[in-house]
């Protein structure tokens, strides 16, 4: 009997370390991401861009907080995915307020001005694609589900295919940028190279003028 006892004692503490070593874990992946989401929200540059982005994220921590095992890797996930978009919104966002600031500024800071553009159509760039990948796994994931989400599926199928199609024109945006970008850069060449011509020229009859002078002194 005591044998028995010992035996059952010994399985129960064994289930009780695992629900602890798995609670552990989902603590872990809550405080994971809760951190990565604070230090955004308290950074003094980006920290006040996003904030939709920024409060869905915590939505989803919240939800991965509360997720039984089965739901628990997909609102992971969701969660990952969550803080990543809300991190590249952010950046995009300041990118754009430093771009409108530049704009203010004088023209001698067009080249700049032009790199920062193509930064910030790479910026969409990828936010795009984030939103496609999570749009067609979220489609897919309706789809298991059965005939009662079918038209969720349909929705998220649609919003899938236009933000492939936004992606596709922020690509052509990115490309056009460059160009202006190279463009600039090889105006402000030619320009430098103008100005060193003309100070050579000034220079050589500077030189030129001088020679008669030092020959007349000579004279003298």
């Amino acid at each position: 009997m005591k044998r028995s006892s010992k035996i059952l004692g010994g399985i129960l503490l064994t289930v009780a370390m695992a629900g602890a070593a798995h609670a552990r874990k989902d603590d872990l992946d809550v405080s994971r991401l809760t951190s990565s989401l604070d230090q955004l929200a308290n950074d003094p540059t980006l920290g006040s861009y996003a904030q939709a982005e920024q409060a869905r994220a915590r939505d989803a921590i919240s939800r991965l907080a509360q997720a039984g095992s089965r739901e628990r890797a997909h609102d992971l996930y969701l969660a990952e995915r969550r803080v990543d978009l809300a991190k590249v919104s952010a950046e995009l966002q300041g990118a754009r307020a430093k771009l409108i600031q530049l704009d203010r500024e004088h023209d001698q800071i067009l080249l700049a001005n032009s790199q920062r553009e193509a930064r910030l159509a790479r910026l969409q760039l990828e936010r795009q694609r984030m939103q496609y990948q999570m749009a067609q796994e979220e489609a897919a994931r309706l789809q298991q589900q059965g005939q009662a989400y079918s038209q969720a599926a349909q929705q998220a199928l649609a919003e899938a295919e236009q933000a492939k199609k936004l992606a596709a024109a922020q690509s052509r945006v990115a490309r056009s940028a460059r160009r202006e970008a190279a463009l600039a850069a090889k105006a402000a060449r030619a320009m430098r190279s103008e100005l060193k011509s003309q100070q050579e020229a000034s220079e050589a009859k500077s030189n030129k003028a001088k020679k008669p002078a030092e020959k007349r002194e000579g004279h003298r």
